[in-house]
């Protein structure tokens, strides 16, 4: 929110109290409490009356530190509150001198100037970002003093933190505007804008930048983010209210505070293998029956295009009814016959759900006498006509109500369903009354995660952590605990194509470990060439879903070619299925996300700071999608050799490149120092790792270190290191394993039957050393 006018004074009607100096300061293990008065103390007289701020920091864990500051501390909190983890607090180092306060947290500290108010935060003595002047303060709009009657009057408490010459900003959640968001204002508030506004349906508190620290504000409800635009040389955040909380987090690299970021809001959960596969749907508003089901999954098998998972849309049910959890008989007269020959198929089943429940659903009379719902203050249900005619909401705050909403979940699962689309979720009312007391105006934008969460465990309860699986569209802060997370309502253009792929890399950067989109586009159609080219960005992306508004998006609609390129791209994924999988266990482990920006990967190289159309899928495969009819694509690569993963090209980074590709080929890079796990045999999306993997090795120059991993269970590993002309490799697991080194031929190896293929050279193994010569 902008407060200022111009750089001295403030907008007409505001009245802002910043702290002037610390007047006292209380010290225990766990915290260093500050009294903190917005005017100067100069004799007793000065205390009576006027506005202090109280500040109280904390180390939750190592390398954070938190800020909590208030006005009057005696507002209640009705909730809710994100789901941290705390447990880990730290005993605080805190070291006093006559003018400065410095907290520590690891290497990093907080330096207060206890004479003239002022804050710098430090990582061993180098400044990150500091806060003077007017930076944090206390704002009232309408300001009538100490008068009894506030009238109109409202507060807000607001802090400004610096930034540095060529300090970039980053994150704020799943965002379509430009992926660096100096230059923004961004309020952190869910709607359901598509994927062309500046509005999002995924937002999350929390940034980091270039300097290698981060900051998460610990408010579900509105925040407002000023990036270098009220002030252009500070990030500004607001919220309504009596007090600000807040989290600065270490690095010292990017990927670290993400890991710390999710070492506190909670760690991505690892989905099962066959998530990774393709998932193809039977879109949005189109006719369909199960005929038409089976004559799409059939004709993918009979077209060579393996399928995981087949999702139907909300037209199961009946319409009016949504959402009741009972199948339209008039289209699906066996559904559980229906879903038993479709689970024959090898295929895993996907139903569309939310939790609006239309005044026709079969539910609703039961939801409203049991008070499930949302209400109003008079005590009605709360009904508006959005969506569905007179729906009501489920009130998750509400234990009966989310055992009942998952008890029907609970019926799906037992008829055969795998998992679910936890669609909507953003237009939440503000002038709700929720079961357990919470505050309306926080629970529009946690709402998300109570749903999710729902949905999520009742997965985990029925088919056990390592299968539970949603695609979700909105979301808060600790949601990318409940993967995976879908981009959203785009059009069926190139410009939506290059928006998607900037909102993915900006939700990645804000927590979250997975992401897809809609391949094709959702609003409209897309032409064959747009199709066919979102294709192969699809099938790069950690998942891939074919889903539609009012057309089919089975590629044989589009046509013959780009039946070839969902095949070829198909099957190029499952192969790099082990590769893909053992990064998402990294993902679920570290935090780090599995598809990343250029900048998150390659911080030090300023050609990677505003890359968005071109991403790290993992540590070592680089995507550059083609985003134009003409084929032509234009991306970066950074210092080091890369090989190409479809030709075995091998280029030196450092450089700009431009070229055209046709249908079946993207640039598709892999680093060096990189051994790249592929499965020999790959029909499907749940096949073995076992006795059939190649592990491809490409430009070793050093050392090389590779774990695989199946049913999130390490299965082998491979350790070479280079030594001038020899390679020595430590091969871990069972089976035999084939290791490719490619485009270099080895000699005299030892430990491990070897071949010539082309420029390759393939050692064939079990477990144990090796030792070859280059």
């Amino acid at each position: 929110m902008k407060f200022h006018n111009g750089c001295w004074l403030f907008k007409e009607g505001y009245e802002c109290f910043s702290p002037q100096h610390v007047y006292e300061v209380r010290k225990s293990e766990q915290e260093v409490v500050l009294c903190a008065p917005t005017g100067r103390i100069n004799h007793k007289g000065d205390t009576l009356g006027g506005i202090n701020l109280t500040v109280r920091i904390t180390a939750p864990m190592p390398e954070v530190i938190r800020v909590q500051t208030f006005h009057h501390m005696g507002v209640v909190d009705r909730g809710p509150k994100f789901e941290l983890e705390l447990s880990n607090a730290e005993e605080l180092e805190a070291e006093e001198t006559e003018n400065l306060l410095t907290v520590r947290s690891g290497h990093l500290s907080l330096v207060i100037d206890k004479e003239n108010w002022s804050m710098r935060y430090e990582r061993d003595g180098e400044l990150l970002t500091k806060s003077g002047w007017r930076d944090l303060s206390y704002l009232k709009t309408d300001w009538k003093g100490f008068a009894y009657d506030k009238g109109s009057e409202d507060a807000y408490m607001r802090q400004q933190l610096g930034l540095s010459v060529d300090e970039l900003v980053y994150g704020l959640g799943e965002r379509f505007t430009p992926f660096v968001k100096n230059g923004q204002s961004v309020e952190i508030w869910n709607e359901d804008g598509g994927t062309s506004t500046e509005q999002s349906y995924k937002n999350i508190p929390f940034y980091l930048t270039n300097r290698g620290y981060g900051v998460f504000v610990n408010h579900p409800e509105k925040v407002e983010f000023e990036v270098a635009t009220e002030q252009v040389t500070k990030v500004g955040f607001s919220v309504k209210g009596e007090s600000l909380d807040y989290f600065v987090i270490n690095g010292p690299k990017m990927k670290d505070v993400l890991k710390r970021y999710t070492d506190l809001t909670g760690k991505p959960s690892l989905p099962a293998q066959w998530t990774f596969g393709l998932w193809l749907s039977t879109s949005f508003t189109t006719d369909y029956d199960e005929k038409t089901v089976m004559s799409f999954i059939d004709g993918m098998f009979e077209r060579g295009i393996p399928l995981s998972v087949f999702h139907f849309d909300c037209c199961w049910m009946r319409e009016f009814h949504w959402t009741d959890f009972i199948w339209d008989e008039r289209v699906f007269p066996d559904p559980e016959g229906m879903l038993r020959r479709i689970k024959e198929k090898g295929v895993k089943i996907c139903v569309w759900i939310n939790s609006y429940i239309g005044q026709e659903s079969a539910l609703f009379e039961e939801g409203m006498q049991k008070g499930y719902f949302l209400k109003r203050a008079n005590g009605d249900v709360w009904q508006w006509d959005m969506w569905q005619p007179g729906l009501a909401i489920v009130d998750f705050t509400n234990p009966e109500a989310t055992k009942w909403y998952q008890s029907k979940l609970k019926m799906l699962l037992d008829m055969g369903v795998d998992c679910f689309k936890t669609d909507f979720g953003e237009r939440i009312p503000t002038d709700a009354v929720y079961y357990n007391g919470a505050d309306p105006v926080k629970m529009h934008n946690y709402y998300t995660y109570l749903y999710n969460k729902a949905v999520y465990e009742v997965l985990e309860q029925e088919r056990g952590k390592e299968e539970a699986i949603l695609f979700a569209r909105s979301a808060t802060a600790d949601g990318q605990k409940f993967p995976v997370h879908w981009g959203g309502d785009c059009w069926s253009d190139y410009e939506s194509m290059e928006e998607s792929l900037r909102g993915g890399l900006s939700l990645t950067s804000s927590g979250f470990g997975f992401w897809s989109h809609d391949i094709g586009g959702f609003e409209s159609q897309s032409t064959p060439d747009v199709y066919k080219r979102w294709a192969a960005f699809g099938l790069l992306s950690t998942h891939s879903r074919l889903h539609g508004s009012t057309s089919y998006r089975v590629p044989w609609v589009y046509d013959e070619e780009s039946v070839d390129v969902v095949r070829f791209f198909t099957r190029l994924k499952l192969h790099l299925l082990p590769y893909l999988y053992s990064s998402a266990v990294h993902t679920s482990e570290t935090g780090v996300p599995m598809m990343r920006s250029m900048m998150l990967e390659f911080e030090e190289d300023m050609n990677c700071r505003y890359l968005d159309k071109q991403y790290m899928l993992g540590d070592s495969l680089l995507v550059s999608p083609v985003f134009n009819e003409e084929g032509i694509a234009q991306y970066y690569l950074p210092q080091g050799k890369w090989t190409n993963l479809l030709t075995k090209e091998v280029s030196e980074g450092g450089c700009w490149r431009r070229e055209h590709h046709d249908y079946l080929s993207v640039p598709l890079w892999v680093r060096e120092n990189s051994m790249i796990a592929q499965g020999i045999e790959a029909e499907n999306a749940s096949y073995s790792f076992k006795n059939n993997l190649e592990l491809q090795v490409f430009e070793l120059q050093t050392e090389a270190k590779t774990v695989v991993y199946q049913n999130g269970r390490p299965v082998c590993s491979l350790s070479l290191k280079k030594n001038g002309e020899k390679i020595e490799g430590v091969l871990q697991g069972e089976g035999n394993v084939k290791i490719r080194f490619v485009n270099r031929k080895l000699r005299a190896v030892q430990g491990a039957d070897v071949k010539i293929d082309g420029n390759d050279t393939v050692i064939t193994m079990k477990a144990g050393e090796f030792v070859c010569e280059v």
